[in-house]
């Protein structure tokens, strides 16, 4: 989950987007399929040139110094071009399209019509909470995505250094709007956004600590692997100190100022419900993220129910296990006894390292057994930076680059290794790994025949009901043979359940950040800062929680239908496939989709 900020060219892409085609190229006929062709290609290009971060995340340079726009002019002109296009989208003639362009049309339809949708509550999302924010992301994108292969890139560094003072002033207006308008985080994240902030300005050249800064000692390794003069060296070295001193710190102190302003006046309150209109806000989110039209109060009642059942599935592998004693003095003795803790030392992390990357290649290798479609970018296996560890998640990954020059990467959050049992190690590397993450999003990045913004569409449900997905499928192909660590992969699915009970309680129904940490507390095996964390991330993410366990039982909802109709002609290499091959899409198009899939194959059967 990478959050995606934005840069604007200029109102010359504006007029390029609403502008007519040339006479010469309206002279010339077109069938419906090459003019949505054409408009596809034009509408990526477009949104790649209005975002040089993006460019930077699928491994292109072509506006590598620079940071995305944060200004509400910015939003105001997506939105104007949003709106241009849902026109256009709809006037092509779907009679004249092929079944697969009938479906990215349909798709990016949808994905207008969110984002139109969205921008109505365009201030309600926090500018900075302590779970990813500017604060943190701007370290962790210099560190992990801005490659240095040539001096032009060890140069764009030093320029992106030197304009993080105006990015970070657009995010303090950003800031002071939302005060205006009474939307602040909980004062409870101010401590952590402060304490991650001054972080980055710690160590040289910002103090006399006696170590490097994270960005400083990062752009030194970098500079240092390039073939360059001594003297060139010397002098791109100054720069990024200066820039360092002269406007990254003074960025930093800016921000913290204001963090430590709004600190003191923001309340005390978790959920959206406290904000301008949020409860039409918190249902808006619902429906971005699950892709349903399903309400708070049926979200927290499926919630409840799939508590109840993953709890007797558990009390099953608790008796396999020989305990004796209650479900709650299990997961007591599965928070507590050592043997499923490393030490929190450099051994003890680079053993989870080295075991977590030995079970996605092992997966790996199993792969051909139940996919067709396979992924060419390879994975690593990283932890979580340490000046961000602390507010960072549990786990999560980022995508590789499309021209194959970064991998994809699993991030694992060593900070205390108390919060990472290894018994859960095996679900979340399957999670995040192969066949979650990593294979599903390389796999849409490597598809061929479909529109470039279809292998980027955000569809939170379909993505980490895949994620999901994938913790459960191992099971039926062998793996978890270790009872705990099946007992892992349950309390893991259950964590996804409560996921649907306390982010609506927090958000619909009030509850506060204490009785949503007890309610992981008494419900999960889970440690304590483990729940902590988790709903701090919920309360600032609204809504996004939920969509894991609600596309993980379509995904499996879907599947269990096509074998039931199918039978023996059930193939669950093709319906893997069928679920990967057009990239991320809603709930209801996968539905869709498979259906179709399930008529052809039994039609094909049949002749």
């Amino acid at each position: 989950m990478i959050r995606r900020f934005r840069f604007i060219p200029g109102l010359a892409v504006l007029l390029l987007v609403l502008a007519p085609l040339s006479v010469a190229a309206q002279s010339a006929p077109q069938s419906e399929s090459i003019r949505l062709a054409a408009f596809f290609d034009r509408v990526y290009k477009e949104d790649l040139a209005r975002s040089p971060m993006t460019q930077s995340f699928r491994g292109i340079k072509d506006d590598y110094d620079k940071w995305n726009d944060l200004s509400d002019a910015f939003d105001d002109e997506s939105l104007a071009i949003a709106r241009e296009r849902l026109k256009t989208v709809r006037g092509f003639d779907t009679s004249k399209l092929s079944a697969q362009e009938r479906l990215s049309r349909n798709i990016y339809e949808l994905v207008l019509t969110r984002q139109i949708a969205n921008d109505r509550f365009r201030h309600h999302r926090y500018v900075m909470n302590q779970f990813r924010a500017p604060h943190t992301f701007v370290p962790s994108f210099l560190i992990n995505i801005h490659r240095v292969t040539s001096k032009s890139d060890i140069e764009a560094y030093a320029s992106r250094l030197e304009k993080v003072g105006t990015l970070f002033d657009q995010v303090i207006d950003q800031m002071r709007v939302r005060e205006k308008e009474g939307i602040f985080p909980p004062k409870w994240s101010y401590p952590q956004m402060l304490e991650a902030a001054r972080n980055v300005i710690t160590g040289a050249p910002f103090d006399d600590s006696g170590s490097d800064s994270t960005i400083y000692d990062d752009f030194k390794a970098k500079l240092g692997k390039l073939d360059l003069p001594e003297k060139e060296a010397k002098a791109l070295s100054e720069r990024a100190r200066t820039a360092l001193t002269d406007v990254v710190k003074p960025a930093y102190e800016r921000l913290i100022r204001e963090l430590e302003h709004q600190q003191e006046v923001a309340s005390a309150d978790n959920g959206v419900w406290k904000l301008p209109d949020g409860k039409a806000y918190y249902a808006n989110q619902l429906k971005f993220f699950t892709t349903t039209g399903l309400t708070a109060d049926e979200i927290h009642k499926i919630g409840l129910a799939n508590v109840k059942r993953i709890h007797g599935e558990m009390k099953k592998i608790m008796k396999e296990t020989g305990f004796k004693g209650s479900l709650q003095e299990f997961f007591t003795f599965m928070r507590e006894d050592p043997k499923f803790y490393y030490p929190t030392t450099d051994e003890g992390r680079a053993r989870y390292l080295k075991e977590a990357t030995a079970l996605i290649e092992t997966m790996r290798k199993r792969l051909p057994d139940v996919f067709g479609i396979l992924p060419k970018a390879d994975i690593i296996v990283k932890r979580v930076e340490p000046f961000r560890e602390k507010s960072a998640g549990k786990a999560f990954y980022q995508s590789p680059a499309a021209d194959g020059s970064r991998p994809g990467t699993y991030y694992a959050n060593l900070h205390d290794m108390k919060q990472m049992p290894t018994y859960q190690m095996e679900a979340l590397a399957y999670h995040e790994g192969i066949p979650g993450h990593h294979m599903q999003r390389a796999i849409s990045q490597e598809l061929t025949g479909i529109p470039e913004f279809q292998k980027y569409a955000t569809f939170t449900a379909y993505t980490e009901g895949w994620g999901l997905y994938s913790e459960f499928l191992p099971k039926e192909m062998g793996f978890y043979a270790d009872p705990y660590s099946d007992f892992g992969r349950l309390a893991m699915e259950l964590w996804r359940a409560c996921r649907l009970v306390v982010d609506t309680g927090i958000h619909a129904k009030k509850w506060s950040r204490e009785k949503a940490i007890d309610y992981l507390v008494k419900n999960t095996p889970n440690p304590h800062g483990d729940a902590v964390k988790a709903i701090e991330r919920y309360i600032v993410y609204p809504g996004q929680a939920t969509a894991y366990l609600i596309g993980k039982e379509k995904i499996l909802g879907l599947r269990e239908a096509a074998k039931k109709t199918l039978g023996d002609r059930f193939d669950i290499r093709a319906f893997h496939d069928e679920v990967l091959k057009d990239g991320p899409v809603p709930l209801s198009i996968l539905e869709q989709k498979v259906n179709a899939w399930v008529a052809r194959t039994k039609g094909q059967a049949s002749k």
